[in-house]
């Protein structure tokens, strides 16, 4: 049975609806909890852990049981090590900005936030980050690469999760292009480099904890107590505002370096899939495995 002609097949869409709806809830639920103990670092921190470790399983749960295979691109073998590097470089690349940032005069430190504080904003990053890869990466991005290949997934994916961003305090329309290149794009590469989500959650949990973990800064224009506290001003373009550092053209600079770089090396390794009418599941396989 088919919809629109045989564009939109039955079977697949309730795939995607049964895994986006098992990850989201998850998410939903998680997040709400962990909103009601924000005041209590430690509570936040297991909680938001206890989020992410629950959405990974029910992603799991959920293809094995809607696509009958293995989801490799969570498998938890040989996850820590990309999972670090990606924290590492999440942590190094908006350092790199806020570098940028504090070169120019527009931002600094007015004394030590505190480590209770740090682990409260790990254990919130740690939730969003997993759940935001599972549902825009390892669902929508997914789905849409296998009907219209990677690059219109790559673009589609980044724009939603850019205009998302629309509904947070302090967001403008340039925030929001800001995030659908450097986090919607950048993390997007990532998974189409490595075909896992390890990298993609680490490099996301490593750039929001550093945003508002250790340099006390705005993520999303939402306010978190870090190891330090930072204080942003200048023009937005280059400080980011009231949005934060997300909203910076350095931020935009780092994105999309990062995107050309994942992209180079999935090009290098075969994994972009073209856009071909059609393209099968099998077909997929066939192109990812050359």
């Amino acid at each position: 049975m088919t919809i629109s002609g045989g564009a939109i097949h039955s079977v697949p869409v309730m795939r995607f609806l049964k895994q986006l709806g098992a990850v989201a809830l998850v998410s939903v639920i998680g997040s709400n909890l962990v909103a009601q103990v924000s005041d209590n670092p430690i509570l936040t921190l297991a909680l938001g852990a206890a989020t992410a470790v629950l959405a990974i399983l029910a992603y799991r749960w959920v293809v094995r049981r809607t696509e009958q295979r293995t989801p490799d691109e969570l498998a938890p073998e040989g996850a820590v090590r990309p999972l670090w590097r990606g924290t590492l470089l999440g942590v190094a690349l908006f350092g790199a900005v806020i570098v940028a940032i504090g070169a120019l005069g527009h931002y600094r430190v007015d004394g030590p936030g505190t480590v209770l504080g740090a682990l409260g904003v790990l254990g919130f990053m740690a939730a969003a980050a997993t759940t935001e890869e599972l549902i825009f990466r390892g669902i929508l991005f997914r789905h849409l690469e296998k009907r219209a290949g990677t690059w219109i997934a790559l673009g589609s994916t980044g724009l939603l999760f850019g205009l998302m961003h629309l509904a947070n305090p302090n967001a403008s329309l340039w925030a929001a292009i800001a995030i659908a290149v450097e986090a919607g794009g950048m993390l997007g590469a990532a998974y189409v480099a490595t075909r896992s989500l390890w990298l993609p959650i680490g490099l996301h949990l490593g750039w929001n904890f550093a945003e508002a973990g250790i340099f006390g800064t705005e993520v999303s224009g939402k306010t978190s107590e870090g190891l330090l506290d930072g204080v942003l001003s200048g023009p937005a373009l280059l400080s980011g505002g009231a949005f934060g550092p997300e909203a910076s053209v350095f931020s935009l600079l780092a994105g999309l370096l990062a995107t050309a770089v994942f992209m180079w090396i999935a090009r290098r390794r075969g994994f972009v899939v073209p856009r071909r009418r059609g393209t099968t599941p099998a077909e997929l396989t066939a192109t990812l495995a050359r």
